[in-house]
């Protein structure tokens, strides 16, 4: 998982996460959105951390449209779609984010420097607890 470390996945899992995203938002496999989704994992407490993985994990069973009326879906969907349109595009990824894809340049959208240093992301570590 070259360009990011991962805070709490597992190359694997992480795997399934990034697939599953990329069912969920198709195309947003080339920024990945499994690294955002660590970065949110790694700031939950542990048992909620362990009911959104095992909601990908769901997921990876079969199509996902399979799963599109549970509660599974619907977690794994909201944090799909907030990591590809935020913008977030993971460090040493060459590739235009969501707002290039839906054409969001907006005068204030163009002049926003994003940062995701407050998930731990592009620092080399995490923030430290608050």
């Amino acid at each position: 998982m070259s360009g990011s470390a991962l805070q709490v996945l597992d190359a694997d899992t992480a795997r399934t996460v990034g697939r599953v995203c990329d069912a969920i938002v198709p195309g947003s496999a080339r920024v990945r959105p499994e690294v955002y989704v660590d970065a949110l994992l790694a700031r939950m407490d542990e048992g909620t951390r362990g009911a959104a993985i095992a909601a990908f994990q769901k997921l990876s069973e079969g199509a996902v449209g399979d799963h599109v009326a549970t509660q599974e879906f619907a977690w794994a969907r909201a944090l799909a779609i907030e990591a590809f349109y935020s913008d977030f595009v993971a460090p040493g990824v060459e590739a235009e984010g969501a707002w290039a894809e839906i054409d969001f340049s907006t005068p204030l959208a163009t002049r926003l420097k994003k940062d995701w240093s407050y998930l731990g992301i592009g620092t080399g570590a995490a923030p430290e607890a608050g």
